[in-house]
């Protein structure tokens, strides 16, 4: 069982798309898979066709007793492969301290339940308040996504300074797995400075490869389909990308010894 938190400090930029796609892979491989949605903006929860759930996020977290998280789950439109516990728009009420223990709600509620999964992956807001440290306080990885500019690579650096501080404040578990490059395109110049940029701060911890800027991303989305059952010109690389993504994130396939070196040289000349 894992648990991926997948963040950024900027709106914008994908995080949503990424953390889709490894539900995606997940729902692919048949993997039992939760999806936590943590953003009050509830973009997994339309992709994932939630509809009303009669609790979310903002129910689990006021609650917060042990395992109360169980009564949040529902099945998502992509089947039963794929449950969720919903989001909405009052969730942004939460995103403030509440008490001394309040970055450890989440991980209260959820008590025993993400042993019922293979994979579960929370998609936290773009910032750093308490919705994201409840998120980072939970999980085993960290997915940091930004975009080839100037300005999502100044986020990127600070949510990999917040998965820093979590890990050693509430969850000596945690650790940063991957800086995602979303919508990426190879043939602007400023897209491979950006990404050289990326590699020369942060390292292997680039994932490579960047996801292309692909069209089939949100029309799968729209239709409510999974990123791997989608059938247009990119939507197969987006889908191998994210296939080898969840591969680094899962322990018992591929150790975090053996994650991929970043290797942008083709895209740089």
């Amino acid at each position: 069982m894992t648990v991926v938190a997948v963040l950024s400090m900027k709106g914008g930029v994908g995080k949503s798309t990424v953390a889709l796609g490894l539900a995606s892979a997940g729902w692919d491989r048949d993997i039992r898979t939760l999806v936590i949605d943590l953003d009050p903006q509830a973009n997994a929860t339309m992709a994932l066709d939630v509809g009303e759930p009669e609790f979310t996020t903002s129910d689990v977290l006021a609650d917060a007793r042990p395992g109360v998280a169980a009564d949040a789950v529902v099945t998502s439109g992509w089947g039963d492969r794929v449950a969720v516990i919903a989001a909405e728009r009052s969730l942004e009420h939460r995103n403030v301290p509440r008490g001394r223990h309040s970055a450890l709600r989440l991980r209260t509620a959820l008590a025993t339940l993400p042993r019922s999964y293979d994979l579960v992956v929370i998609d936290c807001p773009p910032s750093l308040g308490e919705l994201t440290r409840n998120a980072l306080s939970t999980a085993d990885r960290a997915v940091v996504v930004t975009e080839p500019n100037h300005f999502a690579l100044h986020g990127a650096a600070e949510a990999l300074e917040a998965v820093s501080v979590i890990a050693n404040a509430t969850n000596s578990r945690l650790r940063a797995s991957a800086v995602v490059v979303n919508r990426f395109r190879p043939d602007d110049r400023e897209h491979r400075l950006n990404l050289e940029r990326l590699a020369d701060a942060h390292g292997r911890l680039v994932y490579d490869p960047p996801l292309p800027d692909c069209p089939g991303i949100p029309q799968s989305q729209r239709a409510v389909s999974p990123i791997h059952s989608w059938n247009s010109p990119g939507s197969r690389d987006v889908a191998d990308i994210m296939d080898d993504l969840l591969d680094s994130l899962l322990p018992p396939k591929r150790p975090e010894a053996s994650m991929p070196r970043v290797s942008i040289k083709r895209y740089l000349t």
